[in-house]
This record gives C-alpha cells, sequence and structure tokens, in this order.
C-alpha cells in the first residue's frame, strides 16, 4: 500500500476527523446526542475511526507482518456498503442508543471513499471500480483535506445557524 495508490494516512485522519465532527453536530441536531453530548461526541470519535477503516479493515492485523487478507479497494471500499450503513444508522438515530457509533464510523467511511475516488484506481461504488482520474492519491491532500473541513463547515453552518 505505497503513496501512489491510497491517500495520505494524515489525510485519511484528518478527514475523518472532519466527517466525525459531521456526524456529532447531524446526532446532536437530531436530538440522539444523550446525556452530556455522549453519544455525539462518540459519534465524532467512530467517524474518526471510521476515516481510516477501509484500509485497516484489509490488513491482516493479527498477524506480524501485516499483509493484506484481500486486495486493496475492494469489499472494504465498496460504496453501497458505506452508504446503506449510513442511511441505517441514520434512520436508526431516534430509535437505538447505540446508532450515532454506526453512523459516525459510516460517516469516516463514506468520506474515505470520497478522498480515494480522485485517484486513478478509483473505488468500487455499486460494482466496479470507478474514478475521477484527477490526480494520484497523496498529492493533492490538501485539495481532499480542505473541501472535507469544508463541508463539515457548511453543515455545522446550515445546522446551527439556520434552522428554521
Amino acid at each position: 500500500m505505497s503513496g501512489s495508490i491510497m491517500a495520505s494516512h494524515s489525510a485519511h485522519h484528518s478527514t475523518g476527523l472532519a466527517a466525525g465532527s459531521i456526524a456529532a453536530i447531524v446526532v446532536e441536531h437530531a436530538g440522539a446526542g444523550g446525556f452530556c453530548h455522549m453519544w455525539s461526541l462518540l459519534a465524532l470519535v467512530m467517524g474518526t475511526l471510521g476515516g481510516t477503516a477501509p484500509d485497516w479493515l484489509e490488513v491482516r492485523w493479527w498477524t506480524r507482518k501485516r499483509t493484506l487478507w484481500i486486495t486493496h479497494r475492494t469489499w472494504t471500499h465498496w460504496g453501497l456498503g458505506w452508504i446503506a450503513l449510513l442511511a441505517w444508522s441514520y434512520w436508526s438515530l431516534d430509535q437505538l442508543a447505540w446508532a450515532p457509533l454506526g453512523f459516525g464510523f459510516a460517516a469516516g467511511g463514506v468520506m474515505h471513499l470520497l478522498a480515494d475516488w480522485p485517484n486513478p484506481l478509483g473505488v468500487p461504488w455499486i460494482v466496479k471500480r470507478r474514478s475521477l482520474h484527477l490526480w494520484k492519491s497523496g498529492r493533492c491532500d490538501f485539495i481532499v483535506i480542505a473541501m472535507a473541513w469544508g463541508a463539515a463547515f457548511v453543515v455545522a453552518d446550515k445546522m446551527y445557524f439556520h434552522v428554521s
């Protein structure tokens, strides 16, 4: 997993944190934040974790060599699965106390895929990989990070300052 096929680890951490921030805002706005905003804070943490999940889920973390057990950008990068988890956990926010955890994790996973999408290797959103062919991952991390945090600021602005 070299820098030529994936966004840098720090870019995925930063975009995951942005996704976690979005998730925390959505959870809080939905009234599912819980006592002392615990579920919102956990959504933030899970978003950060989910931001790197598609890559670490591919790795045999239980062995010393840490080799891949499945091909990079296949099942763990499947967009339909991440979007389904995001939608299901969002719709469950008012029914399941732990739904914010899944929502944050899925938000981070979707953000990861969005960060990988411009790369020529692409992301399998539905069936086969699709790419925007804009740049090789790791080359334009600033743009990806700026867009992720821009989205977080837009969501915060809409949900906190433009509430009807």
